[in-house]
């Protein structure tokens, strides 16, 4: 059926085909539940956006982020956030994945992991396919329904025990370019966030749960306010309770940081926790703080989470969180198997364990893996360093964090290879990005579409600023990058084969991130121009 026979609220237009099983989740009430919310916040969201590039020229100008005077009130009260539900209480070990897989989700649900956050955002390549078939993996893991058989005839279900779910929606600025309302694509946020909710709340309230999500990509106190007001309003829409709904906010960029206290203030009733959000934090770093005349970050291998302004953004998002008698969860362990190396698996391994203890001991009460297979490593570490459900008891009063800390710039070196690592990781993640994969295993580690931002910023950064320099003294140049660019594709179609690089977009790839290496202007984030290729 094509979607003009369709009946859709009024001012809708979905510009694309609907197969049966997409037509079961963008159903005229659920599409009619989409457009109030749109009709009520967009503008919202689009001054908000507007908040985000004025900031910049601000931070361009000199003014670097702070603690906002106009909040000290907030810092300084003695407020706490509403009670925690109960299977959000023990989060020690969390797994991530697209939620456009749906093996994938059977998995990680059946991991062993406390949660599963199922990725609308940087994990998933944001197809239309993807998106929508996304909706249909949670809303049959939801009913527990959710089967899965591979090519070879294995077939895939959930366990009696699986994880508990949260859902990550996309960030304020991406859009959902499938759906106009009133001739404007919607708010991804928007789109995701509503579709799960209106599908699923009512059965998740029955089997004792509810609806969970993660925030990502946040700035600013008035961007949790904004997701506030609209937990109020779909609650009130589906006659739910106010505070059914519980979200965990990601802290990874540097603006939020300064407003951790503010965001935790502004989702009081519906807030569980917060995480460390390692990989896009870095990347604001740098998007943030590019134009600065003495910043500048050595290869991503070296900003470690123990060089200075790292280790303090994470303290002060435990003791802020613990304070507010909320929970804060670990970065991600990117590390995956590494498969008829014995002696490599080992040391990612032990890589992961250290990251793990460091974070238990620091006072986080769970942490991020991206493979089953370091599930059981990371919760050994919590189970011995966290025998209770979770450590807000620890206030961490010993940390008092200044904005100088959250702000130093770490000591390294720029390298050829570290040049070439992100030359090689952002074409390599954005042609399987192109091709619909958003979490990619690259050099033994999984990456998303974070690495791949810091990837082409640091390319960026180091053709602009003077101390762009390689450790051996040369000048980091577009010239440069074009060999060195030339010759790691050498490599890549070496390694994956002449037949698989022609069949591929690594063309595209190519030319969408020497576009961004190469720009005038800094262009906020790949993915949007990148969402232009997909179908």
């Amino acid at each position: 059926m094509s979607t003009d026979q369709l009946s859709f609220p009024s001012g809708v237009t979905v510009a694309s085909s609907l197969s049966p099983s997409f037509r079961e989740i963008l159903t005229p009430e659920a599409l009619t539940f989409v457009t109030k919310l749109s009709r009520s916040f967009a503008e919202r969201r689009d001054e908000l956006l507007a908040n985000r590039a004025a900031r910049q020229q601000q931070i361009d100008a000199g003014v670097l982020p702070d603690f906002l005077p106009e909040t000290a009130d907030i810092r300084n009260g003695d407020w706490t956030v509403a009670p925690i539900p109960d299977d959000l209480q023990d989060r020690r070990v969390e797994i991530t994945g697209p939620a456009g897989d749906r093996k994938m989700v059977i998995n990680a649900l059946n991991s062993g992991a406390k949660v599963f956050m199922a990725d609308f955002e940087d994990a998933n390549s944001p197809t239309w396919e993807n998106t929508i078939q996304g909706q249909i993996n949670v809303r049959d893991a939801v009913n527990r329904t959710i089967r899965y058989v591979s090519p070879e005839g294995k077939e895939y279900a959930l366990h009696d025990q699986i994880a508990t779910l949260i859902v990550r929606p996309r960030g304020w600025h991406l859009e959902e370019k499938h759906v106009l309302i009133d001739g404007k694509p919607v708010s991804a946020s928007i789109f995701d966030f509503a579709l799960y909710f209106f599908h699923n709340t009512n059965e998740l309230i029955k089997k004792g749960s509810g609806p969970y999500f993660y925030l990502p990509k946040m700035e600013s106190h008035l961007e949790a306010r904004l997701w506030n007001d609209i937990f109020v309003m779909a609650q009130n829409e589906l006659g739910i309770p106010q505070g059914t709904i519980k979200a965990t906010v990601l802290i990874e960029t540097i603006l939020a940081t300064f407003e951790i206290d503010e965001i935790l203030y502004e989702l009081r009733e519906h807030i569980a926790g917060m995480n460390c959000g390692r990989w896009d934090y870095i990347f604001s770093y740098i998007k943030k703080l590019r134009n600065q005349p003495d910043v500048i970050l050595p290869d991503r291998s070296q900003v470690t989470m123990t060089v200075p302004f790292m280790r303090a953004y994470t303290l002060h998002t435990i003791k802020t969180c613990h304070k507010r008698n909320a929970l804060a969860i670990g970065g991600m362990a990117a590390q995956i198997p590494v498969k008829n190396n014995p002696a490599a698996n080992q040391e990612a391994l032990d890589k992961v364990r250290a990251d793990k203890e460091r974070e238990a001991r620091d006072g986080h009460d769970g942490t991020w893996v991206a493979h089953p297979a370091l599930v059981p490593v990371a919760r050994d570490v919590f189970d011995q360093l966290m025998p209770t459900p979770n450590q807000v008891e620890r206030k961490r009063d010993d940390v008092n964090v200044t904005a100088a800390e959250l702000l130093a710039v770490p000591e390294g070196t720029i390298t050829e290879a570290g040049l070439r690592n992100n030359i090689s990781v952002g074409v390599q993640y954005i042609e399987a990005w192109l091709n619909g994969s958003g979490a990619v295993p690259i050099f033994h580690l999984m990456e998303d579409a974070a690495t791949a931002e810091i990837s082409r910023a640091q390319v960026w950064q180091w053709i602009r600023h003077p101390k762009g320099l390689l450790d051996d003294g040369r000048k980091v140049t577009e010239e440069l990058v074009r060999q060195l660019l030339d010759e790691e594709l050498a490599k890549i179609k070496d390694t994956v084969g002449k037949a698989r690089y022609q069949q591929g977009k690594y063309e595209v790839a190519t030319s969408l991130f020497t576009t961004l290496s190469f720009a005038d202007e800094f262009v906020e984030f790949l993915t949007l121009p990148g969402y232009n290729y997909l179908n």
